[in-house]
């Protein structure tokens, strides 16, 4: 057993050793706080900067709306004559038939097609806010577990330096023939679980690193190491009033409240549409109306006896009725999320206090004394490595309650669509 135990270990410790050198070649470590690396997402971010060319382009379309129709010119002239003659208008010859028209539009329709396109910015602004939101919640997660994982790393790297020195330790102590090879193989087993978490910490952090290099536009080559300070401060939030903020702060619900505006703006305009447009002309003849050189005015509408644009019409009023029942779910769900994340950060943070915080430095002590009682023989190898196990999973629940705070308080802003809490 203890040969194929040594073999696995052999090649574990090449993989975790190929793993340390993949980090080795990243010798370019960005350390950044949330501060500056929220900075560097707005100022940098690609996704972002897209969104806002959607929202320029969105704003076109307003001056667009407001141009009027142009002009048409047209002009009938002959080509030839009975002699053969190309555009042949000496001596009052020929004819020329010139028409200039212009068309007015009707039922004030291109003030109602500004207010359409207007509210297109307005719900492409919505959108790119709502962008942001999300974004920056991706962020927030991504950077607290980054740190966390790094934090993590640190309490397996020493506990395999411990494991490993007492590994050391008690295979000389076997070879000299006072210990068993059940304790070694014991022992050794620690050792080589250790390793194995940490090869998988590293992976976790491989991935989210390229999450976060992609929300910073980081050099791929670069290592982001998070620097975060945990925010236990209490902070008293009333949940109903930052539902009324995240009514005209949270983007998402904002572009369907805009949708629904421009829902019933789209209404009013295909009802104006079905009023017929005038145009108005003028007509320039030179021989073929009644007079020579006749000058005459047209005035022309269709009449609205078949296309009254009635399929338009119900289509609008069909969208905009669908779009108030979609805006009252947004608004529903606007609200539950404010009070679920309201109700999730005071559960994070009545974990930690500061009892706690006592608690895990006298951990820290009593892990140390265990280690002395074991190399005294104080402590048995059973109780250590329980010990050893517990003082492990114990600071890591506790790293992971802190990171549940930082996720509390982003679901919080992300709730209301606005910072509340700041991260820290």
């Amino acid at each position: 057993m203890s040969v194929k135990y040594i073999r696995f270990a052999a090649l574990l410790a090449i993989a975790i050793f190929a793993g340390r050198g993949a980090y080795a070649q990243q010798t370019d470590t960005l350390r950044v706080t949330f501060k500056e690396a929220e900075k560097s997402f707005l100022d940098n971010n690609l996704e972002l900067i897209a969104q806002k060319y959607n929202v320029d382009a969105a704003k076109a379309l307003i001056q667009q709306a407001k141009l009027w129709d142009n002009p048409v010119i047209s002009t009938d002239q002959n080509i030839t004559d009975a002699n053969k003659k190309f555009f042949d208008h000496s001596n009052g010859k020929g004819q020329i038939f010139v028409q200039l028209s212009q068309v007015f539009v009707t039922a004030g329709k291109r003030g109602k097609q500004v207010q359409v396109a207007q509210d297109g910015v307005q719900i492409q602004q919505a959108q790119f806010n709502d962008l942001m939101r999300n974004l920056r919640y991706n962020l927030l997660l991504d950077f607290t577990q980054v740190a966390n994982l790094i934090d993590q790393r640190k309490i397996y790297q020493t506990e395999i330096a411990s494991a490993n020195n007492m590994v050391n330790a008690i295979q000389k102590s076997y070879e000299a023939g006072n210990n068993s090879l059940k304790d070694v193989v014991r022992l050794k087993a620690l050792a080589f679980g250790l390793e194995n978490d940490l090869v998988e910490i590293d992976r976790q952090i491989n991935d989210l690193q390229a999450e976060l290099k992609t929300l910073l536009v980081a050099n791929e080559r670069q290592f982001i190491a998070p620097q975060v300070t945990y925010n236990n401060a209490d902070t008293t939030l009333d949940a109903a009033a930052l539902t009324q903020q995240a009514l005209s702060t949270r983007g998402d619900y904002l572009a369907n409240r805009y949708q629904l505006d421009q829902s019933n703006h789209n209404l009013a305009l295909q009802k104006a549409l079905a009023v017929p447009d005038v145009t108005i002309g003028s007509a320039f003849d030179q021989h073929s109306s009644y007079a020579n050189n006749y000058v005459g005015l047209q005035v022309s509408l269709p009449l609205p006896l078949f296309n009254r644009n009635q399929g338009n019409i119900k289509n609008a009023k069909l969208a905009a009725q669908s779009q108030e029942y979609t805006l009252k779910n947004s608004e529903l769900q606007l609200k539950n999320d404010v009070y679920s994340a309201v109700n999730q950060y005071r559960l994070s943070q009545q974990l930690l206090n500061q009892s706690q915080t006592d608690f895990v430095k006298n951990y820290d002590k009593l892990y140390i004394s265990m280690q002395r009682g074991y190399q005294l023989k104080q402590v048995s190898l059973q109780e250590f490595v329980d010990f050893f196990d517990s003082y492990r999973e114990t600071k890591i629940k506790v790293m992971q309650q802190q990171v549940n705070l930082q996720k509390a308080i982003a679901d919080v802003n992300y709730a209301v669509g606005t910072t509340i809490i700041t991260p820290q």
